[in-house]
């Protein structure tokens, strides 16, 4: 029987994990001397007092939701695939291929075989890993930290020389045609007397994020499939003994996985830079071992949680360019939202668990004793 609630699991715990992260940050602050809280009120300002802002928040996302949902359906299995960032690049890679030589005459077109193209793409940098760990024992967090690195090398390589046009100096393709442009926030938003979003990148991408959050939920929570990937990351002896392979588990766990981190390239590669660059991904695979675990696994979780830390993105750009706090004090606090969610979870679960027990003990009926017994 769980000692508390499921509503503390999934939502006072993060919380209070995040206030936490919140105060060591403030402190941080303090010290450089700048003052939290107008720091933060510039950050608030910054990434959501604006459409513009609101743009730039919702585009880093919506990388963010494609890479946590990633390792969230890994964690679901009990595997750590760290290799989101290499997935993500070679789905960049699937992207570019199909709008590069494939014709399309409208978006909604190149927008399908480019979710497909990404989504193989990072399924097959994932598929290798997975066999290697099913039939060989191989750890994946290895496995997935060395492929990161080869497709960074790989990309590379097809960038200065094989993908790059004749007489670009900039290790990139060329441009996408046109007809493969994906709508942005502001295409869609925007009327003659209102501009809205101007200049921010968020596009339809962010509603194709929207719907793989739906589409994991429903795979993990309403099909055979998932409850054999739960089982298995529950007790892989048990799914042996009910005749389920555990090697067709981790396989298709880190297919879709792999899937859904080559999918994160349709938002960055096609619909804002509208062609492959080196270092597109930008570090979006890490943020999604973040996001998953704030998020605690679950696709709900995860897109709150990727809100949150594009909030974080554009909310310290926003402190770099209008104070002397530096970029790099961002990624301090994700590394403190890391820590709190992940590493120290058990500093605030251990005292919930214990008031909970505390409180059930207390409303628990005391029976009394009757002079014949």
């Amino acid at each position: 029987m769980d000692v508390m609630p499921k509503w503390a699991d999934v939502i006072l715990i993060p919380i209070i994990s995040l206030l936490l992260a919140a105060i060591l940050s403030a402190l941080v602050i303090l010290a450089i001397g700048e003052n939290p809280w107008e720091a933060l009120k510039l950050m608030v300002d910054g990434a959501l007092g604006s459409t513009y802002g609101w743009g730039y928040t919702l585009y880093y996302a919506t990388n963010f939701i494609f890479t946590g949902l990633a390792v969230a359906i890994a964690f679901h299995a009990r595997m750590f695939n760290i290799g989101g960032e290499g997935q993500a690049v070679l789905g960049g890679l699937g992207v570019a291929l199909v709008c590069l030589y494939i014709p399309f005459p409208h978006w909604s077109l190149a927008l399908i075989a480019a979710t497909a193209g990404a989504a193989l793409f990072g399924a097959a940098w994932a598929f290798i890993p997975a066999v290697l760990q099913a039939k060989r024992g191989s750890h994946i967090v290895i496995t997935t930290i060395m492929f990161n690195f080869i497709a960074a090398a790989f990309l590379n390589y097809l960038l200065v020389g094989v993908l790059k046009p004749a007489g670009n100096m900039e290790p990139a393709t060329g441009k996408f045609p046109e007809t493969t442009f994906l709508p942005s926030f502001q295409d869609m938003f925007s009327t003659a007397d209102n501009a809205l979003f101007r200049g921010a990148p968020a596009n339809v991408t962010f509603f194709v994020a929207v719907a793989a959050c739906i589409v994991i939920w429903a795979l993990i929570w309403r099909t055979r499939l998932g409850y054999e990937i739960r089982a298995f990351g529950h007790s892989e002896s048990a799914v042996k003994y009910a005749g389920i392979s555990p090697t067709k588990i981790i396989v298709i766990s880190m297919a879709i996985s792999g899937a859904l981190a080559g999918m994160m390239a349709i938002n960055n590669v096609m619909g804002e830079a509208e062609r492959l660059v080196l270092n597109a991904v930008e570090g979006a695979g890490f943020i999604g071992i973040a996001v998953a675990l704030m998020g605690r696994s679950h696709p709900f979780g995860v897109f709150l949680a990727a809100i949150l830390f594009g909030f974080l993105y554009q909310g310290g750009a926003e402190l770099a360019l209008w104070t002397s706090i530096p970029r790099e004090l961002i990624v301090v606090i994700q590394a403190l939202v890391i820590l709190f969610t992940g590493a120290l979870d058990n500093m605030v679960r251990m005292p919930l668990e214990s008031f909970f027990l505390a409180r059930r003990r207390a409303a628990k009926p005391k029976t009394k004793l009757t002079p014949a017994e």
